[in-house]
């Protein structure tokens, strides 16, 4: 029986892989500019966390 439903050029794995690689590269574009606004910024950004700790 050969499968009519998939066409030979798709590979699984190759898509997970394809997936995984651009979910890593959206989550170090995240990471970037958290840790580029907490450069700029470190006190405002850790004012909340000091805040609580304080009182």
């Amino acid at each position: 029986m050969d499968e009519s439903s998939l066409p030979s050029s798709v590979d699984v794995d190759k898509g997970f892989a394809i997936a995984f690689v651009v979910l890593l590269f959206l989550f170090l574009i995240v990471m970037i500019f958290r840790c580029a606004k907490l450069v700029k910024n470190p006190y405002e950004a850790s004012s909340t966390a000091t805040e609580t700790s304080l009182s």
